[in-house]
């Protein structure tokens, strides 16, 4: 079994625990509250734009091209496509993605991407791939769920998003990205696999977290209502 094959059977429990999650059976059923949507995106824009400065990282370390093109297609893939289904998002609930953009990021999401950051500065590639994986291996599986267990339409309100993360282009982009640390695991130490080990496990983790934050819409302690 690769390395990334066992990951995913490692981390089957919070897999399912995420697929479980209202927030997600509610996109699956096309209702998911107002406000849990705001605070998704709001700080689902700020955790994409981090996520790209962490392939940047990867890109400074990289020692051939091979890993440049691959961090440099990921970072356009999240810059130039992700935006759609944030726009069905903003769409279903009748405000611009302009006006969702440039808010601080609640306790969850400022954690996720420091422990991304974290990975990024202090281990290597591979370590640096099992961190970052999590986040589109997760809503792959989320697009498929969806897509077989609710069979949505062109009606549905919420199609764009479950068939954009169910596509295979996603599909392929995760494939490369576990195709490329495998590859890494084959020559680290058991120390270094075990890093990835815990870095992956801990973004499942806050995958999952991410979503809760979004639906119960999370803040700080004593946060001003609507400060940017």
């Amino acid at each position: 079994m690769s390395f990334s094959n066992q990951l995913r059977k490692e981390n089957q429990d919070i897999y399912q625990s995420i697929f479980s999650h209202p927030f997600i059976q509610g996109i699956g059923k096309g209702e998911v509250p107002k406000e849990a949507l705001i605070h998704y995106i709001k700080a689902d824009y700020e955790y994409l734009n981090a996520f790209m400065h962490v392939y940047g990282i990867a890109i400074s370390k990289s020692q051939g091209r091979d890993d440049i093109q691959l961090f440099n297609e990921q970072i356009d893939f999240v810059l130039n496509s992700e935006v759609h289904p944030h726009n069905n998002f903003c769409e279903q609930i009748g405000v611009s993605y302009e006006e969702l953009q440039g808010y601080p990021l609640p306790p969850t999401a400022d954690h996720y991407i420091k422990h991304m950051l974290f990975h990024a500065h202090q281990g290597g590639i591979g370590e640096i791939l099992a961190a970052l994986l999590p986040c589109p291996w997760t809503y792959y599986e989320i697009g498929v769920e969806l897509m077989n267990g609710y069979l949505p339409g062109p009606d549905h309100p919420f199609f764009p998003w479950i068939e954009f993360y169910a596509d295979a282009e996603v599909k392929g982009l995760t494939a490369v990205l576990c195709e490329r640390l495998d590859q890494y695991a084959e020559r680290a130490s058991e120390s270094e696999k075990q890093r990835m080990r815990e870095a992956f496990r801990k973004s499942c983790q806050l995958e999952y977290a991410f979503w809760d934050m979004a639906y119960t819409q999370e803040r700080w302690p004593c946060e001003k209502e609507g400060v940017k």
